[in-house]
């Protein structure tokens, strides 16, 4: 693997690429579907075939394909299980791994970065990366006062490789569609465009970062690691082992599985109103379970990667949890309001409000319940729903609109959620809206 950037038409051929070898593949599985062979079985081994392209270009790029492939993975619960299972593993290798970084690049980024003696500042510096990401890679080392550190150095031109494929993918975006039913991937490409800038200032990273240490330090259910040093594209914060989230939604126990995901619906919604910051990359990547031997009450969720973040001074918006709380009573006519409101229904569109309530009463039903089983299942059901043209919900999902404001609390949101039904987790969402939703409680429930 040569630097990232390598040559731009080249990235942008390998991208280019990508939507002929679907077209050709549809192609070979009508000529074997002619030739006798029934429809189900080449549509699965064409899947299988999509899926192997796709995540490994996606993979050998990093850079904003990367970030893609990573985006889209947490959605893997909403595809359709004969579909799901080709994808699965590829998508899951994209979450915490990718090509490393040459050894020479490494040295040579920190000897411009760090100072030619940067090898003083360390007692051990492992050249093998422990983890590789979008625009970055891991490094595990032993800071000067012996300290575990994770040493981040983000690859040479990486802002350019971002930029660069983010554009050739929204060229795709609308062949890119299908692999997640009712998701429109424009928007999310776009978005991801919009976060370039923030993504690659590892200043601002360790701002957010060291503000979630302090804020959560000594607390008895999240760890962060708090940031060490940091000088243009270098980051070192404290090294944090471990339970990945990944390994533990492909093989945990029942525990592991709820525990971690009561943990994540904690910190998407304890996190904002606490530090005034939304984690807003909130792929199984960036998480790990911390298990003692202890019950699993005890057990902790260590959160990484704060390149990314929503500035939320109050916390999450206050008419969420006002027109969730109202949804769930029933209050078609003062949801519809509120929608209009927040700008989610324009002044032109009209709605029928216990319409409006028949699209949102599905979604949101983890937040009626005490506790919640969390599904692939379920999130098909809702995929499906929403995206199966013929449908009431399909036709009313179109009308509405999603505001500037709102657009990255819906994807993390939206992405968690995907978390929590990959881990098949149980889970009191309830509970966790009530203490940290501003206007979810209602007033005998504060």
């Amino acid at each position: 693997m040569s630097d990232l950037p390598r040559k731009a038409v080249t990235r942008t051929a390998k991208l280019a690429a990508l939507p002929l070898g679907f077209a050709g593949r549809a192609t070979l599985g009508l000529g074997k579907r002619i030739g006798g062979r029934p429809a189900d079985v080449v549509a699965v081994e064409l899947q299988q075939r999509t899926a192997d392209q796709l995540f490994k270009v996606l993979g050998e790029l990093k850079g904003g394909a990367m970030k893609f492939g990573q985006a889209m993975s947490v959605f893997e619960a909403a595809l359709p299980e004969e579909v799901a299972g080709p994808y699965r593993a590829a998508l899951t290798k994209l979450q915490d791994a990718a090509p490393p970084m040459p050894g020479r690049t490494v040295r040579q980024v920190l000897s411009d970065r760090l100072g030619a003696d940067w090898r003083e500042l360390f007692l051990e510096f492992d050249e093998e990366p422990a983890a590789a990401a979008s625009i970055g890679q891991v490094h595990r080392a032993v800071w000067h006062d012996g300290r575990d550190v994770a040493v981040k150095v983000q690859y040479p031109g990486a802002g350019a490789a971002l930029l660069s494929d983010l554009s050739q993918l929204g060229r795709v975006a609308r062949l890119l569609g299908p692999l997640i039913p009712g998701m429109d991937i424009k928007p999310l490409i776009s978005e991801l465009r919009d976060r370039v800038s923030e993504e690659l200032d590892y200043a601002l990273e360790a701002q957010a970062q060291h503000t979630h240490a302090a804020e959560f330090a000594d607390d008895p259910d999240i760890v962060v690691p708090d940031v060490v040093h940091q000088v243009d594209q270098v980051l070192v914060t404290e090294w944090l082992d471990g339970v990945p989230l990944a390994e533990v939604i492909s093989g945990g126990t029942e525990s592991e599985r709820d525990r971690a995901g009561q943990l994540l619906a904690h910190f998407l919604f304890a996190g904002p109103i606490r530090t005034g910051l939304l984690h807003a990359d909130p792929h199984p990547g960036n998480f790990r379970l911390l298990v003692d031997d202890g019950p699993a009450e005890g057990w902790r969720l260590g959160v990484l990667d704060f390149g990314t973040v929503d500035r939320l001074p109050e916390g999450l918006p206050e008419p969420i949890g006002t027109a969730l709380r109202l949804a769930l009573e029933g209050d078609a006519e003062q949801v519809n309001a509120m929608l209009r409101q927040e700008g989610f229904v324009k002044p032109s569109i009209r709605l029928d409000p216990e319409a409006v309530l028949d699209y949102l009463l599905p979604i949101i039903e983890p937040a009626r319940l005490e506790e919640f089983p969390f599904s692939r299942g379920w999130m098909r059901t809702q995929a499906a729903r929403i995206a199966d043209p013929r449908s009431p919900a399909n036709q009313l999902g179109k009308q509405l609109n999603l505001p500037p404001s709102y657009l990255l609390i819906h994807r993390v949101t939206l992405s968690t959620i995907g978390v929590l039904c990959q881990l098949n987790a149980t889970v009191r969402l309830r509970d966790e809206l009530l203490e940290w939703l501003p206007g979810f409680a209602g007033p005998g429930e504060e």
